[in-house]
């Protein structure tokens, strides 16, 4: 789950914490964050988009890289209604492998308007410890919910129901659903919440913008970007007292292209490596590297 969950929606699931549960004036009527239209030809992005993440691990004197992450998005047909379907793998490099392996496998699927989660799965290494997650989300009107079979190598083989509302997503919709936020409309400082099912529970989590800023990100080069955090729940891995800072390129884009979060022992951090079916220009890369 640390490979994926840093770098496809930046939270931990082990611990929960809850968020500010105020709405905010968005862009769309929601009780979510401020967003901007999600029908589909308003998305920031597109069917054939691809992004590659490379992370490393910082302790002391030592950076080296520890792993890759690799999400892409296409489109197809789910159950007669038009969806886009993301695929998230990431593991730990071969030399890592012997240190503590990781495979991480997670796939969702959306409406292509309106961006409502329809299934979610996911199938996880690591270290000997393994997850499997299958979620059916039933929108029934008079009672939603998620139809959940969750196994853990801990816990054995499960089935159960989790409430469902129109802010709950999986981690990988929830990555997506974030780049389409208004960050014309959302205030600096103010803690938006998120809501997110993994396992067997519902998680609330937040995010504060904290502005603009160029940064430079090593292979890529100098970046125009929107800097902000996100609450990190204290947990088996991460510490809940830090935020993880998260830099989404400040274009139409909106990609993560560099994070760093805070481990109980060290400091994990991600950049972005590579690209491909991109709905806009990439128009915030102002320089890039030699």
């Amino acid at each position: 789950m640390l490979l994926l969950c840093t770098c496809v929606a930046s939270m931990p699931m082990h611990a929960q914490e809850n968020a500010d549960s105020t709405a905010s004036r968005a862009s769309v009527k929601t009780a979510c964050v401020p967003v901007m239209s999600t029908k589909e030809d308003s998305l920031v992005f597109q069917a054939g988009e691809k992004l590659s993440f490379a992370l490393q691990y910082t302790w002391g004197a030592l950076y080296t890289d520890v792993g890759h992450a690799v999400i892409s998005l296409d489109s197809l047909t789910f159950n007669g209604e038009e969806a886009f379907r993301i695929s998230a793998y990431g593991q730990t490099t071969r030399f890592f492998d012997w240190v503590f392996k990781v495979r991480e496998d997670f796939k969702s699927w959306f409406t292509r308007d309106g961006m409502r989660p329809l299934k979610f799965t996911r199938d996880t290494y690591e270290g000997g410890y393994e997850a499997r997650n299958t979620y059916l989300y039933d929108w029934n009107p008079g009672n939603p919910l998620i139809h959940a079979d969750v196994y853990s190598s801990k816990r054995g083989q499960r089935s159960l129901d989790l409430p469902l509302t129109p802010c709950t997503f999986d981690l990988p919709s929830l990555f997506y659903f974030a780049r389409n936020m208004d960050f014309d409309v959302v205030e600096p400082g103010r803690r938006y919440p998120m809501t997110f099912a993994i396992d067997d529970d519902i998680y609330n989590v937040y995010f504060i913008l904290y502005g603009r800023e160029t940064i430079k990100v090593k292979g890529l080069g100098e970046v125009r970007t929107i800097k902000f955090a996100a609450k990190l729940l204290e947990g088996e891995v991460f510490k809940g007292e830090e935020d993880m800072i998260i830099y989404i390129s400040d274009d139409m884009n909106r990609l993560p292209v560099y994070f760093e979060a805070p481990l109980l022992v060290g400091r994990a951090t991600g950049r972005i490596t590579g690209w491909e079916g991109l709905k806009h220009p990439f128009s915030s890369l102002v320089r890039r590297s030699k």
